[in-house]
Formats: C-alpha cells, structure tokens, sequence
C-alpha cells in the first residue's frame, strides 16, 4: 500500500528540524551584540552556548573571547546547554522508531509504532522550544543574560531563528506521524467488536427439532432425485435414511348394517323361520352390504 500522507509529512518534516536544531545548538550565535565603543564600528560579538566569537568586516572571525559578563553561567544558556542536546538526541531515538514503523520493508506500515515514533518526536520539539523561549524572553536583560554594558544594542541572532523553525517542524512532524494511531485504534476496536463472547450464550427459549417422514412421491419421479435414477426400495442397502416419527392410531373400519327389516312381517315355519329372524335381528358386521338387500 502507498505511505499515508501523515506519515509522508512526518518524514520529510522531522529531519528537517533535526538538521535545523543541530545549527542552532553548535553555533556561536544566540544573541548578537554591537556597537562597542573602544573597538571598530563595524565590529560584533557573536554569543552562543558553547563560544563567543568576535568578527569584523575587514578581519576573519576570532572565536574562543573571554567570557568577561558572566554570561556561560547564567541559567538560560545553562538550560539551553542541557535541554538541546537532549533534544536532539530524542530527536534521533524518534526517527529511528518512525523508519522502522513507516516502512521497515514491509508491505503494510506498522501504525502503533510509527504513532509512537510521532509522540517521541513531539517531545522532542518541546525540548528544544523551551530553551529556545526562555533565551529570547530574557535576551535585553543583562541581569538575567549578562552582557556589554550601553550602549553596547543586544540583538537576535541567526541561531534563534533556526531553533524557533526547527522545533515547530518537529512539533509538526510529531504531530503528522502521531496520528498513525487513529488506524490502529480503529482495528483494534473492529476486533474487540468482533471477538466471540467470554461464555456460551445460553438461548432463553428451548427449541426442538422434529424430523418429519417424507412424503410419499408420485412413481414417476419417485426413483429419481438429483439427477440420478434411484434403485427401487427393494433394492436399496439397509443403512437408508431411516424415519423417524410415531405411527398414527387408524381408525376401525365401520360395519354396514340394514335399517330396514325386510323379513318383518313374514311368518315362516320350521328352521326357515328361526333363520329369517335371526338374519333379522343379528347386525352384519361386514363392511358389504347385508343378504338382505341383496
């Protein structure tokens, strides 16, 4: 997949600002101060946290001046001195984490840890900020930055400049590269919502299944099921579909039997008559009709 554009303006973003806040750390020139009276007009003394230096337009510059004001042991520089270095070395600790996590050869970024590498890289930028802050807060206060007296002018220099740009690109950078984490809270929180339950759920209605018998088919499609002709019952293995079910009570077949008394009335002797009666007295139990209608 393509690099997201967050982390894309994190890369370009962070070195940029290391590179910057590298200069402004090791160069002599914090604060400028001119217009000194014993010297040439166009002399200048250059004030940074490790060195001072003086320069004049007709001569190369002299660095390594004594320190005459108090200046190194003063607490801007003395924080400026400790906070910088720090800065750039988390600077440093922050890009080696977002090269591993933008890219690291891999086909997919890895967002925790380019977010992570985002967060280191913020700090980082603040370290160098405050320094940076505090210096030019108190940079006209020779009690707080001692320095030449008046009417010797104290001025901004260049180094200030590059640690103001370089800490707000790495703020932005850290920034840009901490919001790699958004996709990575969105997957996890896809996968919390898709993870099964701690216990097996327990259904509050019971269910029961019921294997109804088939249905008795027509001959003509009765051997015939899924393409495929089917031997006849008789013919098929004993390990068939069995069915499952309970028979259903039939109901007993009704007797017919004569409303009528054909015979009533007849009055014939001997066996023929006990016979006739019997017939018509005995009920026919037979599901065909009686002689008697016959």
């Amino acid at each position: 997949m393509r690099t997201p554009t967050v982390m894309t303006l994190g890369m370009v973003f962070s070195p940029c600002g290391l590179l910057l806040n590298m200069v402004s750390t090791l160069a002599p020139g914090w604060r400028l101060a001119s217009g000194f009276l014993d010297k040439p007009v166009d002399t200048v003394l250059y004030q940074g946290l490790w060195d001072m230096c003086l320069e004049q337009s007709s001569r190369e510059r002299q660095c390594g001046q004594q320190d005459e004001w108090g200046y190194f042991t003063s607490e801007p520089v003395l924080a400026a001195r400790g906070l910088m270095p720090t800065s750039l070395a988390v600077t440093g600790l922050g890009l080696l984490l977002a090269t591993l996590g933008v890219r690291c050869w891999r086909d997919e970024p890895q967002f925790a840890l380019a977010g992570l590498s985002g967060a280191v890289l913020f700090v980082a930028g603040l370290f160098s900020l405050i320094p940076v802050s505090w210096y030019t807060h108190f940079l006209g206060d020779r009690e707080v930055l001692p320095g030449p007296a008046s009417p010797v002018t104290l001025q901004v220099s260049y180094c200030l400049v590059l640690g103001y740009l370089g800490s707000c690109l790495l703020l932005l950078g850290g920034f840009s590269l901490a919001l790699s984490f958004a996709p990575w809270c969105e997957e996890r929180c896809r996968r919390r919502r898709k993870a099964p339950p701690a216990g097996p759920r327990r259904s509050s209605v019971s269910t029961v299944h019921v294997d109804w018998p088939e249905p008795a088919l027509t001959p003509a499609i009765k051997y015939y099921s899924g393409g495929q002709h089917l031997p006849p019952p008789a013919e098929r293995s004993a390990a068939a579909k069995p069915r499952v079910g309970f028979p259903m009570p039939r109901p007993q077949p009704r007797a017919y039997t004569n409303p009528v008394d054909v015979l009533d009335g007849e009055q014939d002797a001997g066996t023929a008559s006990q016979s006739s009666s019997s017939h018509s007295t005995r009920p026919c139990h037979s599901s065909l009709p009686c002689d008697s209608d016959l």
